[in-house]
């Protein structure tokens, strides 16, 4: 029959079974391992496999050759077939060497943290530089598992940790890897070059940039969409925004605004990932204003904040202004949103599902890009077509304060933005 694919029906009607195993180094770090591991279930659960085992073990550092020690490893060996698992997934990063030692005694598909982080992203990539993207960052990450690893490959069979984006196989061959690699670095520095255009072309037309950025799943999709009006996919689950979106907004003084969206971070981003998505991070370093919008009812809401802001000084962002938002307030008590305000009195307090608080935040993110402005008085000629031209762009660009047209000559008294009083003075 023409068409009909077995095997990508059983993809939809089974899930993978899936063991996840952490590590606790010392007692006092027992909270935070139980707090990843649980994110870790979030991760495996978007990549669509259901978790029927976790292990946690306690261990000063990873066994250099097991990860958990030879003993421990029986015990899960035979815990996996108990509950019938097809798919091991480790929270930390495994060498290559740990990897294919683990897959021969458990004998089951084994992949780590980065692995699974980057198959979610390969599912989730829409447009073809976030695709190109993530394939450049599997590639790379897979190449030096490879060596050796004969029959460890033969064990991954389909499923999490296989697929590249849109669902096709991923490339297994060492020297096809190599090659795809090379042309998949040219094609994302010519996708760089136009980027760096476009932006190039915004600045020129110097209409403010804003950058929200958050953890993943802090709801800056929602926020984009209530900002922009618009209706990108916003879901509670993670990466759903892989591609930058920029959306244009008119402010209430008839102003323009661009607003982009970034893909989510998370703590211990792989590193594969934060190159790979440089180009698509550029975005957020070249901001006028960073907006952090923060998930205000998560339990680990400091340490997400950290991690943000490590990815953003990654990215060479760090330099730019910053406005935090804590969102999701209304899942706050009273009492939690005082607390949250004695804490931190300039940031802002809003929930992008109500809606409550959005109009405040349009006014600071506002007067944050507008700060910089001077007061001058303009004239034109209103019969010219390029001075009509200008005089509509000063309206979108500048707060115009005073108009008055007299005898075809039309004065403007206008708040500008510093960056354009060379151009208009």
């Amino acid at each position: 029959m023409a068409g009909h694919h077995p095997h990508r029906l059983t993809r939809v009607t089974r899930r993978e079974r899936a063991a996840l195993v952490g590590l606790v180094a010392g007692s006092a770090r027992r909270l935070e391992a139980e707090r990843s591991i649980e994110e870790l279930a979030g991760l495996a659960d978007a990549a669509g496999a259901d978790v029927v085992l976790r292990v946690l073990q306690e261990r000063p550092k990873p066994d250099p050759s097991t990860f958990l020690g030879s003993g421990k490893i029986k015990m899960l060996a035979g815990s996996c077939a108990e509950a019938g698992v097809d798919i091991v997934i480790f929270d930390n990063e495994l060498t290559p060497a740990q990897l294919r030692q683990i897959e021969e005694d458990v004998d089951r598909k084994i992949i780590d943290r980065t692995q699974l982080i980057l198959d979610i992203f390969a599912r989730r990539a829409r447009t073809r530089e976030g695709k190109l993207q993530v394939e450049l960052a599997q590639l790379k990450y897979l190449l030096p598992r490879l060596v050796g690893a004969g029959d460890a490959l033969s064990r991954l069979g389909g499923g999490i940790g296989t697929r590249g984006p849109g669902e096709t196989k991923l490339e297994t061959d060492r020297r096809r890897i190599r090659t795809r690699i090379h042309a998949v670095s040219h094609d994302i520095e010519q996708v760089r070059k136009r980027r760096s255009q476009l932006r190039e072309r915004r600045h020129k037309a110097s209409v403010p940039t804003v950058a929200l950025v958050g953890y993943t799943n802090a709801g800056k999709t929602t926020l984009f969409n209530v900002l922009t009006r618009a209706n990108a996919e916003a879901s509670n689950a993670l990466f759903v925004t892989l591609d930058p979106l920029v959306r244009q907004v008119r402010l209430p003084d008839s102003r323009e605004l661009l607003v982009s969206d970034t893909v989510g971070f998370i703590d211990r981003l792989p590193h594969a990932l934060v190159a790979a998505f440089r180009a698509t991070l550029e975005e957020t370093a070249e901001a006028d204003l960073i907006v952090h919008v923060i998930d205000a009812a998560a339990a680990d809401r400091d340490r997400r904040m950290t991690a943000v802001n490590q990815v953003l000084d990654e990215v060479g962002a760090i330099k730019v202004p910053l406005l935090e938002v804590y969102n999701k307030c209304d899942l706050l008590t009273p009492a939690e949103r005082r607390r949250l305000h004695d804490q931190d009195s300039a940031s802002l307090c809003v929930s992008a599902l109500t809606g409550n608080g959005v109009d405040e935040l349009l006014d600071t993110i506002t007067s944050r890009v507008a700060l910089d402005v001077q007061r001058m008085t303009l004239t034109f000629d209103a019969h010219d077509p390029a001075d009509r031209d200008r005089i509509a762009g000063l309206y979108r660009q500048a707060r115009v304060i005073q108009h008055e047209a007299r005898d075809g000559q039309v004065s403007i008294v206008a708040d500008v933005p510093r960056r354009l009083v060379g151009r208009l003075g």
